[in-house]
């Protein structure tokens, strides 16, 4: 585990797992195009679990429709182009200082992020299509966001933001005892 210590092992690792999960997300959505469009659901785990085409043309939850606001693709776009900014910004400034843990789930949080604004901008809409009971239909960026947002918390849980340590002492303090 020695050479995950050094940042730009680290950082190289994570580029590999975010370019990853960014390729998983759109072979899916490549796949539910071309299985399910114009295809009944397919049970995977009756009564539970399905696979179904949609086109999600709003926000996480419908939350635009729910509240009755006018919303439009490109709007939708520049709004998850500046989360993904946001999100993007605050990894940047704790690159050094983060927990591995952390920088996992930032790396993951962009590659879902990163998922559904390419299809925002390529299709004007995001594909979903896993459905789960009493849930909406989401997909595997959709995964990602939120696994990545429960590691970021995770850290902080188990470290308080404070970084790993590489097993390097500092030099003592002068005139410390």
């Amino acid at each position: 585990m020695r050479y995950f210590q050094k940042p730009r092992s680290l950082h190289l690792a994570l580029l590999f797992v975010a370019t990853a999960l960014f390729g998983c997300d759109h072979a899916t959505k490549f796949a539910a195009i071309e299985h399910l469009e114009g295809h009944a659901p397919v049970a995977l785990v009756p009564g539970w679990l399905d696979l179904r085409m949609t086109h999600n043309d709003d926000v996480a939850f419908s939350l635009f429709r729910r509240f009755d606001v006018a919303h439009h693709p490109l709007v939708l776009a520049l709004l998850a182009s500046s989360v993904l900014f946001f999100v993007g910004a605050l990894w940047w400034r704790r690159r050094t200082s983060a927990p591995r843990l952390e920088q996992l789930g930032y790396a993951v949080v962009i590659a879902g992020a990163l998922g559904n604004l390419a299809d925002r901008l390529l299709r004007g809409y995001v594909v979903d299509f896993i459905h789960l009971r009493a849930w909406p239909v989401f997909n595997v960026a959709d995964i990602a966001v939120v696994v990545g947002a429960l590691l970021i918390g995770l850290s902080g849980l188990r470290g308080g933001g404070r970084p790993e340590s590489t097993g390097e002492r500092l030099p003592p303090t002068p005139g410390a005892a």
